[in-house]
C-alpha cells in the first residue's frame, strides 16, 4: 500500500526530500507572484505595508555596499529553451513493380519536397542550438571567471540573483526526450536512404533507349538521395550539439549550486524579527478557515475517493488487528536461538510486522494530505506538509517499532538494551516536536506566508534542530553506557549533539539556506546509514542461522566419523594392518566460515554506505572532484587520429580500491559461499571445496583484469603477454598444470573420495587427503604415498569402496579322496553362515571346483562389509574349517608324490 501510494505521488516524494526539514524562502522568491484565492486576498493590507517598509530599508542598506568587489550579473542571461522534436519523417516511396513511371515521379517529387522542408527545419534548429551553445559557453566562462575574482565577497542581493538564475535554469531546460527524438529521426532517415539505393538498383533503364520520363525519375532519385544524406549529417551534428548543451547546463547548475551553498540567504536575526513572529503566528491561525477546509475535503473526496476509502479501510484493519500483530511480533522471537526451529524468515516476518505497527499514524497523516490537496494555496501547502510529516513519521515510527520490547531489535538482532530503551522513550518526544513543524513549514512558501519565512521559519527550524540535538544527547548517552571510555563514541556523541546546534546558529546568522541544506543532507544520510545497518543486521541474522545449522550438521557428521573410525581401528588391530589416525576431510572450520562471511558482509555494507554518502555529498563539496583533475599519465590507444587516454588520480584510486576489494573477496569468499549456497545443496565436501576454489580463481582473474583496465592497460597491449604465459605453461609448467586440472576433475567427478580404499600402480591404501596438485594414500604399513593427481585420471584405478564397500573373500579347502562330498559342502556352508563378518546379502556359497592330484578341492565364497574384515575373516574361516572337519573325521590330506629312484652304473674298463 505504501509503495503504491509512493508511486502515485512520485513527484511529491521527490519534493519531500527537500522539505523534510524547514524550507528556505529567499528574498527573490518572496516577491515572485503566486496565485491567490478570494479567501486569501481579503486581509493583505497590513502585511503588504510592512513588507514594503522592509524592502525600502533593505534597498538603502544595499546601496552602501561596495560594488567593485562583486561581479556584475549578465544583463540578458541565456534561456535554454528548445522545443520537443517532431515525429520522424517516413516517405511513401513508389513500388517499381506496381506503379507506373508517372506515379513514381509524382511520389518522388512529394518525398523530395517533404524531405527538403524537414531539412530546412533541422538546419534552423541546429543553427539555434549552436548559437545557444556558444552563448551559454560564453556566459558560463565569464560567470565562472567573475565568481573566481569575487570569491565569497558577494552581497545578499547578488546571492538572491544567483538563486533566481538557478531557478530559471532548472525550470527552462531542454525539452525532455529531445535526444531520443533526434535518434528516431536519424534511424528513419537511414532507412529511407537504404530504400532509395535499393529502388535505384531495381529501376535500371534498358540498354535500347533512355526517355525523358526515365531521366526525370533518375534525377529526382539522386536529388532525394542527396537531400536525405545531408539531413543525416545535419541530424548527427544536431545530436552532438544537444548533448554538449545538456552537459553545459548541468555544469552551470552545479556551479551555481556550489557557490550558493556558501553564501548568506538572508539577514541575521535581530529584534525586528520579533514582531514578524507574532504576525506570522496570527496569519497562520487566521488562515485555518472552516469553510475552506470543508470545500477542500469535498473536492478531494470527489477527485480521489477510491484512494481515500482504501486508506480508511487499511487504517481500520490495522487498528483492529494491532494487538494480534503485536503478539505475532513477540511470538516470532521465541524460536530465535533454537537451532532446529530458528529460521531467517522469522526475522523478515518480524520486520514486516514492525512496519505494520508503524503504519497507523503514517496513514492518518497521509489521509490529511489527500483530503486537503484540492484546497487553496494555503491548504495545498498544508497538505504538502502532512505528506512530509508522513514520510518522517514512517522513518521514525519504523525505528520505534523495531525497538519494541521483545521485538525485532531485542530478540532477533540482540541490540543493546540501553539503546532500545532510549529509542522507545525519546522517539515519541522527537515526533511530537517535528510533526507539527513539518506540517507548518510548507505554508511559508505561499505568497501570504513568504514574508514570515525569515522569522517564523527560522524559529521553527531552530526548535527542530534543538529537538534533534536533545534526542542525539539522550541516545548517545544510552549507547555509551556499556563503553564509557570509547574515544570513537565520544567523538560521535559530541558531533551528533553539536551539529544541529551549530546549524541553528548558522541559520540565525543569515546562512539559512546553507543550514537547511546541510541538515537535510545529514538527515537523509542518517536515514541511508540506518537502512544499510538494518540490511547488515538482516544479513548477520541469516549468517548466524546458517552457521548454527552447519555447526549442528558438522557435529553429527563428526560423531559418525568417530564411530566409523573406531570400528576401522578395531578391525585394523585384529588384522594387523595400519590405519591413519583420522581421515582429513576437505571440510571448512565453522569458526573460519563465520569470520569470513561476516568480514565480507561488513565490506559490502561499508561500500554500500560509502557509495550512497558520496553521491549525496558530491555536489556540496567541490573538493571531492579534485581527483578527476589530477592527470598522472596518458596512454596511447594506437588508433590513428584518436587522442591519448588520460589516467587521473581518481582512476588510480579506483583501481587500488578494486584490487583491495578483490583481495578481500577472494580471501573471504569460501566461508560466504559455504553459508549462503553450498550448505543448502547437500553436496559432498570435496565438491564444495572445488566450487569455492574455482570461484576464488575467477574472482581473482576478473579483479586483476578490472584493476589493469582502470590503470589504462588495454587487452591489445596485454595479449602478447598472455600468449607468452600460455606457451610457458604449456612447456615449463606442463605437469603442474596437468595435475592442477586433474585435481579439479577428481574433486568434481569424484572417482575417489577421502576414506576410499584404492589400488593404483601396485599401491593399495586409504585416501587421506585430496589436494589440487596431489593426493595422499596411507597404505597398510601406515606409509603415506604422495601420488600426483594426473595418475588417477590417466592410469587404471581400482576403487574398492567407491559405490559399494562389500568385498568378496575366497577360501580354498581340500579334502581326501573318499570323503562325502555333500557332507563337506554342508559343513563348509555352516562355517560361512555362522560367521558374523559374513554378510547375508549376497549370501555365501560353497562349490566343489576341482579334483586335484591328492585332494578334492572346495571354495568358500563369502562377502564382507569392509575391506579391513578380509584378513580377520580369512583367519576365522580357516580355524573353523580345521575344527569342524577334524570333528567329523574328514581328512585334509597332505600333498602326495610318487618318487622313483633310478640308478645307473658305469661299465668297468679292461684295466680292472
Amino acid at each position: 500500500m505504501v509503495l503504491w501510494a509512493g508511486i502515485v505521488h512520485a513527484d511529491d516524494v521527490v519534493a519531500a526530500l527537500d522539505d523534510l526539514l524547514p524550507p528556505v524562502q529567499t528574498e527573490t522568491e518572496q516577491v515572485l507572484p503566486a496565485e491567490e484565492t478570494e479567501e486569501e486576498s481579503e486581509d493583505s493590507g497590513q502585511n503588504d505595508e510592512k513588507t514594503g517598509e522592509d524592502k525600502d530599508a533593505k534597498e538603502v542598506d544595499e546601496e552602501e555596499v561596495d560594488e567593485e568587489e562583486e561581479p556584475e550579473p549578465e544583463p540578458e542571461p541565456v534561456k535554454p529553451e528548445i522545443e520537443a522534436p517532431d515525429e520522424p519523417l517516413v516517405s511513401t516511396l513508389p513500388t517499381p513493380q506496381t506503379a507506373d513511371i508517372q506515379q513514381q515521379i509524382q511520389k518522388l517529387r512529394e518525398a523530395l519536397d517533404n524531405r527538403q522542408h524537414v531539412l530546412d527545419l533541422s538546419e534552423q534548429r541546429l543553427a539555434f542550438a549552436e548559437s545557444l551553445l556558444a552563448r551559454l559557453d560564453n556566459e558560463y566562462e565569464s560567470f565562472e571567471l567573475r565568481l573566481e575574482k569575487a570569491g565569497l565577497n558577494l552581497t545578499d542581493d547578488y546571492a538572491n540573483l544567483l538563486r533566481q538564475r538557478l531557478d530559471r535554469l532548472r525550470s527552462q531546460t531542454i525539452a525532455s526526450g529531445l535526444t531520443q527524438g533526434i535518434s528516431a529521426q536519424l534511424s528513419a532517415a537511414r532507412e529511407e536512404q537504404l530504400r532509395l539505393e535499393e529502388f535505384e538498383a531495381v529501376i535500371e533503364p534498358d540498354d535500347e533507349a533512355l526517355g525523358r520520363m526515365e531521366a526525370k525519375r533518375t534525377q529526382l532519385l539522386r536529388q532525394l538521395h542527396t537531400t536525405v544524406t545531408k539531413h543525416i549529417e545535419v541530424l548527427n551534428e544536431y545530436y552532438s550539439v544537444v548533448i554538449k548543451l545538456l552537459r553545459r547546463l548541468e555544469q552551470y547548475q552545479e556551479l551555481l549550486q556550489q557557490r550558493l551553498f556558501w553564501l548568506p540567504s538572508t539577514e541575521a536575526v535581530d529584534s525586528s524579527h520579533l514582531g514578524d513572529l507574532y504576525r506570522g503566528a496570527t496569519w497562520f491561525i487566521s488562515s485555518l478557515k472552516w469553510k475552506s477546509i470543508k470545500r477542500a475535503v469535498e473536492r478531494s473526496m470527489e477527485e480521489r475517493w477510491p484512494l481515500i476509502f482504501l486508506f480508511i479501510i487499511i487504517l481500520g484493519w490495522l487498528w483492529v488487528r494491532r494487538r494480534k500483530i503485536r503478539r505475532a511480533l513477540i511470538a516470532s522471537g521465541h524460536p530465535v536461538g533454537n537451532v532446529r526451529q530458528d529460521r531467517w524468515q522469522l526475522t523478515f516476518w518480524a520486520l514486516l510486522l514492525s512496519l505494520l505497527l508503524a503504519l497507523p499514524g503514517v496513514i492518518l497523516l497521509g489521509l490529511a494530505h489527500l483530503l486537503l490537496e484540492s484546497g487553496n494555496s494555503f491548504l495545498n501547502a498544508l497538505s504538502r506538509g502532512f505528506f512530509n510529516a508522513a514520510i518522517s513519521a514512517l522513518l521514525l515510527r519504523g525505528v520505534y517499532t523495531v525497538a519494541y520490547t521483545k521485538g525485532l531489535g531485542e530478540r532477533h538482532f540482540q541490540w543493546n538494551k540501553n539503546t532500545l530503551t532510549a529509542l522507545r522513550k525519546y522517539i515519541p518526544v522527537l515526533l511530537a516536536v517535528l510533526i507539527p513543524i513539518l506540517i507548518i513549514m510548507p505554508t511559508m512558501n505561499t505568497t501570504k506566508g513568504s514574508p514570515y519565512s525569515d522569522s517564523l521559519g527560522r524559529l521553527l527550524f531552530a526548535i527542530a534542530s534543538i529537538a534533534l540535538a536533545y534526542f542525539a544527547q539522550k541516545f548517545m548517552s544510552a549507547v555509551r553506557k556499556d563503553q564509557p571510555g570509547s574515544r570513537t563514541l565520544i567523538l560521535v556523541h559530541i558531533a551528533s549533539v553539536a551539529t544541529p546546534l551549530i546549524l541553528t546558529v548558522v541559520s540565525l546568522w543569515g546562512y539559512h539556506y546553507t543550514a537547511v541544506q546541510f541538515e537535510g543532507l545529514i538527515f537523509i544520510s542518517i536515514c541511508w546509514v540506518a537502512l544499510v545497518i538494518l540490511i547488515h543486521y538482516l544479513g548477520l541474522r541469516g549468517l548466524a542461522v546458517r552457521e548454527r545449522r552447519i555447526a549442528l550438521k558438522q557435529a553429527i557428521e563428526q560423531r559418525e566419523a568417530e564411530r566409523k573410525h573406531a570400528e576401522h581401528r578395531e578391525a585394523a588391530e585384529i588384522s594387523g594392518d595400519g590405519l591413519p589416525p583420522m581421515l582429513e576431510s576437505p571440510q571448512r572450520d565453522i569458526h573460519d566460515i563465520s569470520q569470513q562471511s561476516e568480514a565480507l558482509l561488513k565490506i559490502v555494507s561499508v561500500i554500500l554506505a560509502g557509495v550512497g554518502l558520496f553521491m549525496l555529498w558530491e555536489n556540496i563539496f567541490p573538493a571531492l572532484k579534485i581527483f578527476d583533475e589530477v592527470t598522472l599519465w596518458t596512454i596511447q590507444t594506437g588508433a590513428e587520429g584518436e587522442p591519448p587516454i588520460p589516467i587521473n588520480l581518481w582512476d588510480v584510486m579506483l583501481a587500488l580500491g578494486i584490487g583491495v576489494a578483490t583481495f578481500l573477496a577472494a580471501r573471504n569468499l569460501p566461508g560466504t559461499l559455504e553459508i549462503t549456497m553450498l550448505s543448502r545443496m547437500n553436496l559432498e565436501p570435496g565438491v564444495g571445496y572445488a566450487i569455492t576454489t574455482l570461484a576464488t580463481y575467477i574472482i581473482v582473474f576478473i579483479g586483476i583484469a578490472a584493476t589493469l583496465a582502470g590503470l589504462g592497460f588495454q587487452w591489445s597491449k596485454l595479449q602478447w603477454l598472455v600468449a607468452a604465459l600460455g606457451v610457458g605453461l604449456g612447456f615449463g609448467l606442463q605437469e603442474i598444470v596437468a595435475n592442477f586440472v586433474s585435481g579439479i576433475i577428481l574433486l568434481f567427478e569424484r572417482p575417489i573420495r577421502v576414506g576410499d580404499t584404492v589400488s593404483i600402480g601396485g599401491i593399495t591404501g586409504t585416501v587421506s587427503r585430496i589436494r589440487i596438485r596431489a593426493t595422499t594414500l596411507v597404505d597398510w604399513d601406515r606409509k603415506e604415498q604422495i601420488i600426483p593427481n594426473k595418475s588417477f585420471v590417466t592410469q587404471d584405478l581400482t576403487n574398492w569402496t567407491l559405490s559399494d564397500p562389500i568385498t568378496r573373500l575366497i577360501v580354498r579347502v581340500g579334502v581326501a579322496y573318499g570323503s562325502d562330498v555333500d557332507k563337506v559342502q554342508d559343513l563348509l556352508q555352516q562355517v560361512a553362515v555362522e560367521n558374523e563378518r559374513v554378510v547375508d546379502d549376497p549370501a555365501p556359497a560353497v562349490f566343489c571346483v576341482e579334483l586335484g592330484e591328492s585332494s578334492i578341492d572346495f571354495e568358500i565364497r563369502a562377502f564382507v562389509r569392509d575391506i579391513l574384515d578380509l584378513m580377520p575373516l580369512s583367519h576365522e574361516l580357516h580355524s573353523a574349517i580345521t575344527r569342524i572337519l577334524r570333528a567329523n573325521d574328514i581328512e585334509i590330506p597332505f600333498p602326495q608324490r610318487d618318487i622313483h629312484i633310478r640308478s645307473e652304473f658305469a661299465p668297468r674298463g679292461p684295466a680292472e
